[in-house]
C-alpha cells in the first residue's frame, strides 16, 4: 500500500488527481469502444479485472499479504458496486455513441452527494443541491428525448452512474485506514469472480497485435486511473 505523505498537500492536489483519473478513464473508454464485437461486456470486464489483479499482485504481493485489511467487508461491498458500475458502463458504451454514454455516466457525482448524505449524514449545501437537481434534470431530459442510441443503453449508463456514485463514499471511508492499492485489489478480485464464468465458457483471445495492445492499454490505464482516483479522494474536501 501507499503511505500517506506527512507534507501538507496543495489545495489543487485532489482536483488535479481526480482530473487526471477522469482523462485516463476517458481514454480507456475509447479503447473499449474500438474493440471488436466479439468482445462482450464480460470479456472486457474480465481482461480489466483479471489483468489488474495480476498486475497488482506482481507489483505489491512480494512484501506480505496485499489483501490484509481490517475493513474486508466494506472492501468486498465496494468491489461489488464498482464492478456493477463498470459492467453497466461498458454495456452503455457498446450500445450508444460514447459521448452520450459518458454524458450520462459522468453524472455520478450527483449520486455520490446523495449517497454521502444517506450513508454518512453529510451536509449538502444549497448550491450543491441545486447542482444535483440540475444534473438529474439533465439526465431526465436525455432519457425522455432519447437523443441517440437505444433506450436500454441510456438506462444502463444511468444505472452505472448510480452504482459509481454509491462507490465514491465507500472509497473515501476506506481511505481512512487503507491505501489505494488494497482498495483496487479487492475491486479487481470481485470483478474477476463475477466475469470469470462467462469468459471461461466462451473465451476470446486477442487475434491481432492491435487488439492485444488495446487490451494491455485498458489494463494499464485502468490501474493507473483508479489508483489516482483513490488517492485524489483523500485530498478532496468533503
Amino acid at each position: 500500500t501507499l503511505a500517506r505523505s506527512k507534507k501538507v498537500p496543495s489545495p489543487a492536489t485532489g482536483p488535479l488527481l481526480m482530473l487526471a483519473a477522469a482523462l485516463l478513464f476517458t481514454l480507456m473508454n475509447l479503447m473499449i469502444k474500438l474493440l471488436g464485437p466479439q468482445y462482450t461486456v464480460w470479456h472486457i470486464g474480465f481482461y480489466r479485472f483479471g489483468g489488474g489483479l495480476l498486475l497488482l499482485l506482481a507489483l505489491f504481493g512480494r512484501d506480505g499479504n496485499p489483501f490484509r485489511s481490517r475493513n474486508v467487508r466494506l472492501l468486498v461491498i465496494r468491489g461489488c458496486t464498482g464492478s456493477a458500475a463498470f459492467i453497466c458502463l461498458v454495456t452503455a458504451i457498446r450500445a450508444l455513441p460514447i459521448s452520450t454514454a459518458l454524458v450520462i455516466f459522468y453524472a455520478y457525482p450527483a449520486f455520490a452527494a446523495v449517497c454521502a448524505f444517506w450513508l454518512y449524514g453529510e451536509r449538502v449545501g444549497r448550491l450543491a443541491l441545486v447542482c444535483v437537481g440540475l444534473v438529474l434534470a439533465g439526465i431526465a431530459v436525455l432519457l425522455a428525448f432519447r437523443l441517440t442510441g437505444d433506450f436500454l443503453g441510456q438506462v444502463m449508463a444511468l444505472v452505472g452512474a448510480a452504482f459509481a456514485g454509491r462507490t465514491v463514499p465507500f472509497i473515501r471511508s476506506l481511505r481512512e485506514h487503507n491505501g489505494p492499492v488494497v482498495i483496487y485489489l479487492y475491486f479487481c478480485t470481485m470483478g474477476s469472480l463475477v466475469t470469470l464464468p462467462v469468459f471461461a465458457a466462451r473465451p476470446v483471445w486477442p487475434a491481432t497485435a492491435p487488439e492485444a495492445a488495446m487490451i494491455a492499454g485498458i489494463v494499464l490505464i485502468s490501474v493507473t486511473a483508479q489508483l489516482l482516483m483513490n488517492q485524489g479522494i483523500v485530498y478532496c474536501r468533503r
